[in-house]
């Protein structure tokens, strides 16, 4: 069993053992910290506080979800950065910025994030009763736990049922992509859409599938032979122009041939 992180081990603590029971403003009073949700001007979240007393302030126009990302993020400040003050802008809390080292504040804040809303000792079991790597199951989970699509999908990577990639593009190209552990890193995505992709036609307006369906790899990849093998997609719309892609595997054997 993987060792529990600072965040998993205050659930626990606490006695949570469903996600309907993380109740982030309680335990934010717990460890000291009282939540407000008030308008807040060229931010979206801040944290101001002694040793022992803070104030965290999340943004009233955010969603529901985001807000309780944003709280989850504070407290990771507080948990790692306390007696500093931080103001956090929509690109600080949950972004997907490449090349983040892993004491970056913000990334060590979001990592904490994750863990107290998505804590792999109950999401795992949500995940291992998927019977797929799809955004149907994506969906159910994400009310359970009451986070966002895009940062339950990227959880998801982590314990879906079969290897894949989450990736997140536009009309200009791949915007960012996360790869299960098992995807070797000598598969290149292609930086543009593919016309052939189910990803094409929703990006233009197009209903999703609803389902993963399989789809020529060499929609996907640019390595010389993917067109010998065939990967799983399921695509869907989120916001602002973009979508939300999961390609996935049944078969090993083009994961095989491109380790190295």
């Amino acid at each position: 069993m993987n060792r529990l992180t600072v965040a998993e081990r205050l659930l626990q603590s606490l006695g949570i053992t469903d996600p309907k029971d993380i109740d982030l403003e309680a335990i934010a009073w717990h460890q000291g910290a009282e939540v407000r949700v008030e308008p807040l001007d060229g931010c979206e979240a801040r944290i101001i506080g002694n040793s022992h007393k803070a104030i965290i302030t999340v943004s009233e126009s955010n969603r529901f979800e985001r807000r309780r990302f944003s709280i989850g993020h504070e407290l990771g400040h507080w948990k790692f950065h306390r007696g500093q003050a931080f103001i956090c802008r929509s690109d600080d809390i949950g972004s997907q910025k490449r090349n983040r080292p892993a004491n970056d504040p913000e990334k060590v804040a979001d990592d904490y994030a994750v863990e107290l809303l998505m804590p792999s000792y109950l999401f795992k079991k949500e995940a291992d009763a998927s019977s797929s790597t799809s955004f149907e199951a994506v969906l159910d989970i994400k009310d359970s736990f009451r986070t966002s699509l895009t940062a339950t999908a990227l959880r998801f990577v982590d314990y879906c049922p079969e290897t894949s990639i989450l990736a997140c593009y536009d009309k200009r190209g791949l915007k960012w992509h996360k790869r299960g552990k098992d995807v070797p890193s000598q598969l290149y995505l292609k930086k543009k859409l593919d016309q052939d992709s189910y990803a094409f036609d929703v990006l233009c307006g197009q209903d999703p599938c609803g389902f993963p369906t399989v789809i020529g790899a060499d929609s996907w990849f640019d390595n010389p032979g993917a067109e010998d093998f065939d990967v799983y997609e399921d695509s869907i719309r989120i916001y602002d122009g973009m979508i939300l892609t999961f390609i996935s595997w049944r078969d090993e054997e083009m994961l095989e041939t491109y380790e190295t």
